[in-house]
């Protein structure tokens, strides 16, 4: 069973991180929580504790792409070059994925990253297979592709390269400025048909994007990315995501008119997603940030979930159902008809394969130890 949030008065935001703390994972065998011993001394404060520090380990991966049936998104084959994600976004539905790794969704997710530093060579591998099918691959679906560690990292540049390299259909997905770097590499291929971007903006206010997605880039730079993908002839699409009711929500019309004033030529949308441990998490977050309002916002996802936290029925899970849900997607649309975008990322469903030629340089794969005796390493 998750651990509910604890009380707003007990729960206290940490400077650059999205999680307020450290929520144990699901597969843990023990439980965990705080409790006052009688030692601390009334009218003292607490030591304030050290910054948190992103750690990035190298990750030799096995596999590197990744598929699904889902109805509920455009597209069926995805591709992520890390694991967690330090833009540290309160809502982010990858958080229970650290939970396989024996570590939390929480802090851990966001400060304890891995980096797939054979991404390239298995995207060689597969692409090289003789009876590879070519489809639209989505980049940076369950961590930002584009978070602060691809600076030095360059693994998802190595990515494009591999692509470009074959002329196999992508979209990128990101809410980081970093995307700019790579325009060399993607503008070619949106001259073909063969790339496109979509820049997730659920703010306008930069106070909140701050508390919601602390390392993120500044809505206004996310605009500002929108307009130079856009000069250099990458078609661009916004995704509004999630709508938060009573933080973000408000928003609405006036982040796809600012997207559209930047360049934007489709949009899409989806609701507050809560499953797993992302649900006592954010609304951890939501007592340290708007204790004023949490109970509210609460209320109305449950009008939304059919009177629970999270559904994750397909055709519900995205855009909820019931008379708010409603409301939500009238406004959207009405707003996207109104302002000429398209609908639903409409450009992640186009996908050419007639372009495509297998890679030229295929890396051998890793070979595998012969026995379990052979797998073992020597101690000395």
């Amino acid at each position: 069973m998750l651990p509910f949030p604890p009380k707003a008065a007990s729960v206290a935001p940490l400077k650059g991180r999205g999680a307020v703390t450290n929520i144990q994972g699901r597969y843990e065998v023990n439980g965990r929580e705080r409790f006052d011993d009688g030692w601390s001394v009334p009218g003292v404060a607490e030591d304030t504790p050290a910054p948190l520090k992103t750690e990035v380990t190298d990750e030799i991966a096995k596999s590197i792409l990744s598929r699904n049936t889902s109805p509920d998104i455009p597209f069926s084959v995805s591709l992520n070059p890390y694991r967690g994600c330090e833009h540290g976004c309160i809502y982010c539905f990858a958080r229970p994925t650290h939970a396989y790794l024996g570590l939390s969704p929480g802090l851990d997710f966001e400060s304890r990253l891995f980096a797939k530093v054979n991404a390239a060579d298995l995207l060689r591998q597969e692409l090289a297979r003789p009876g590879y099918v070519p489809e639209n691959i989505a980049i940076g679906v369950n961590t930002d592709a584009y978070q602060p560690c691809e600076r030095e990292r360059r693994i998802t540049r190595e990515v494009l390269e591999v692509l470009g390299e074959c002329n196999h259909p992508y979209g990128l997905i990101t809410k980081s400025a970093l995307i700019e770097r790579d325009i060399d590499l993607i503008a070619p291929m949106a001259e073909k048909g063969l790339a496109c971007a979509a820049i997730t903006l659920t703010t306008l206010d930069g106070e909140i994007s701050r508390t919601l997605e602390p390392r993120a880039a500044a809505p206004a730079r996310r605009l500002r990315a929108i307009r130079t993908l856009t000069e250099a002839g990458i078609p661009v699409s916004v995704s509004v995501a999630p709508i938060i009711p009573f933080v973000t929500e408000p928003e609405i019309e006036r982040i796809l008119e600012a997207a559209k004033d930047a360049g934007a030529v489709g949009a899409h949308y989806t609701v507050l997603r809560m499953p797993w441990e992302v649900n006592p998490l954010f609304q951890q977050w939501l007592h340290a940030h708007f204790p004023d309002r949490a109970q509210r916002v609460m209320n109305r996802i449950r009008d939304m979930r059919g009177g629970k936290d999270y559904d994750s029925d397909f055709g519900k899970r995205m855009q909820g159902e019931g008379v708010w849900a409603d409301l939500i997607r009238q406004r959207f649309t009405k707003a996207v008809k109104r302002l000429g975008l398209e609908g639903r990322m409409s450009r992640f469903n186009v996908s050419d394969g007639t372009q495509f030629r297998r890679p030229l340089v295929v890396p051998k794969p890793v070979a595998k130890p012969s026995s379990a005796k052979a797998a073992q390493m020597d101690l000395f």
